[in-house]
């Protein structure tokens, strides 16, 4: 039996990012970014729910990372492209740190993440406190 969980989020990175990576192609120097920019679009994806956070990317996106709210230590957003999407850094309680790049309406998406996350940690603390 499943848990039902509520998406919040669920897609890809910005459009703007991988244009933007495109036009910065013709400079030769910025060819790396183009690279860097065409493979997010083609294989990174967020999923965002009530429950947890699940990134899968990588190379032909093989690779999957999920973390539960109470997990979280701290978010930090970060704008890009004119402040059109931004990145996502989350902080673990474990030391270790994930990356959203190029997340779109990432204001929003971090707010949800850290109210989230707050609630998760009260209901832990409550729960603890039994």
């Amino acid at each position: 039996m499943a848990i039902k969980e509520e998406v919040y989020f669920d897609g890809g990175p910005h459009k703007g990012d991988l244009i933007l990576g495109i036009i910065l192609a013709f400079t030769v120097i910025c060819i790396p970014i183009t690279v860097g920019a065409i493979v997010r679009a083609l294989w990174l994806r967020y999923r965002i729910t009530d429950r947890r956070l699940s990134i899968t990317g990588g190379w032909l996106g093989r690779t999957q990372a999920d973390a539960i709210y109470t997990e979280i230590d701290k978010v930090i957003a970060i704008p890009r492209g004119f402040g059109g999407w931004g990145d996502i850094g989350i902080s673990l309680l474990d030391g270790s740190t994930l990356e959203m790049r190029a997340v779109p309406n990432f204001r929003e998406v971090a707010a949800y993440i850290e109210e989230r996350m707050e609630t998760k940690q009260k209901e832990k603390e409550k729960a603890s406190k039994k």
